[in-house]
């Protein structure tokens, strides 16, 4: 089950602030931002992987970071890696390939290893990491397999080291305002969410390659739809069904599909109705129907700040908040959850929730009924 968060955030609805106050009142998370004791250090990470994530959002939220910093890289292209390197400041010395990998545990400047790889290879990184003695944040989905999962979480505790998964969106101000509006009931109970998310991918990309990303766009981009659902409710699936399109046409979905609706029902009979492609434009959507009103985001999970409208009694109103790097926030407060010794918001065993539900998800397309858990 999903945990939350409380510190100090300012919410704004036009004239609907007594919604707002209601729903967060004057505590609420702000991440790791806005702290007067914040402590001076800053943790290293070793980026492994200098793909477009990397490149794009990971290593310029660390401008913008507190208390992470970037400490190393690792890839299998040294030129690729010398360029980055010498963007960011970083001394040569900590370049690392993945065959000399296991020297990072020598290197002192490196407190933390980001594995951003394809999710195939999440597993052996992560594992080789703990091995290290280093703590390890890893990109979701946390690996292609529950075993791998759970292979990922005994590598870390035998190592006595701690485990994060990024799941950024758990770290952003709406998310977590929206969390806390769930759970307060502000609107009533929640009855049912609608998630969406999807876009058209090209050819020649991992991301269509069985082996390496576990499957199609649930694995990618579908998990943000089915980790919402989970967050918002607080609770797990007791039952699941799919349904999956793989077009035999269009060779990019050799081995995966291009698209998949499914559905999650919650203990309390609320349900959650989902999509996800690669198949369309798609765009970013979710949908909260509470007894007393509906919220809206849309955009819901892209990079960049969501937008949220909250209806009550006929009336629409939108909710603002700051806006904030995804990127520097998770890396910012895994970093200050390790310095102060507190739990991981987003842990290897959320991680493997999800791997387990979307496996099940998979098996319900496959054989077109329901699937339910114990």
């Amino acid at each position: 089950m999903i945990g939350s968060r409380t510190s100090r955030r300012r919410f704004i609805v036009g004239s609907g602030a007594a919604l707002a106050t209601a729903a967060v009142g004057s505590v609420f998370s702000q991440g790791a931002w806005a702290r007067a004791d914040d402590p001076p250090k800053k943790l290293g990470f070793a980026i492994v992987g200098i793909g477009r994530l990397s490149i794009n959002q990971i290593l310029p939220a660390f401008e913008r970071c507190k208390h992470a910093k970037l400490a190393a890289l690792v890839s299998g292209d040294a030129d690729k890696a010398k360029k980055f390197a010498s963007q960011y400041n970083l001394d040569e010395k900590h370049i690392y390939s993945y065959a000399n990998f296991e020297n990072l545990a020598h290197d002192d400047s490196v407190d933390v290893i980001y594995i951003v790889l394809p999710n195939g290879l999440h597993a052996e990184y992560t594992v080789r990491a703990a091995k290290c003695g280093k703590h390890v944040f890893c990109e979701k989905p946390m690996a292609n397999t529950v075993d791998e999962c759970k292979q990922m979480i005994d590598a870390c505790n035998a190592a006595k080291v701690k485990l994060g998964i990024g799941y950024r969106m758990q770290y952003e101000p709406y998310t977590q305002a929206l969390v806390e509006m769930c759970r307060k009931q502000v609107q009533g109970k929640t009855r049912l969410i609608s998630a969406d998310h999807g876009f058209n991918i090209g050819g020649g990309t991992w991301r269509t390659n069985a082996k390496l990303a576990g499957g199609g766009p649930l694995m990618d981009v579908g998990i943000y739809c089915l980790n919402a659902a989970r967050y918002l409710m607080g609770a797990e699936p007791v039952e699941v069904t799919a349904q999956m399109d793989q077009p035999r046409d269009d060779p990019r979905f050799n081995e995966v599909e291009a698209s998949m609706v499914f559905t999650l029902k919650f203990p309390n009979g609320a349900l959650a109705c989902c999509s996800t492609t690669y198949d369309s434009a798609g765009g970013s959507r979710l949908r909260i129907m509470n007894e007393g009103g509906d919220i809206f985001l849309e955009p819901a999970f892209s990079y960049g700040a969501p937008k949220m409208w909250i209806r009550e009694r006929g009336q629409m109103k939108q909710a603002v908040y700051p806006a904030v790097d995804q990127f520097a926030n998770e890396m910012d407060e895994f970093s200050r959850e390790l310095m102060e010794n507190k739990p991981i918001l987003t842990p290897g065993e959320e991680g493997l929730a999800d791997v387990r539900v979307m496996q099940a998800l998979y098996a319900a397309a496959r054989e077109g009924k329901a699937v339910k858990f114990a």
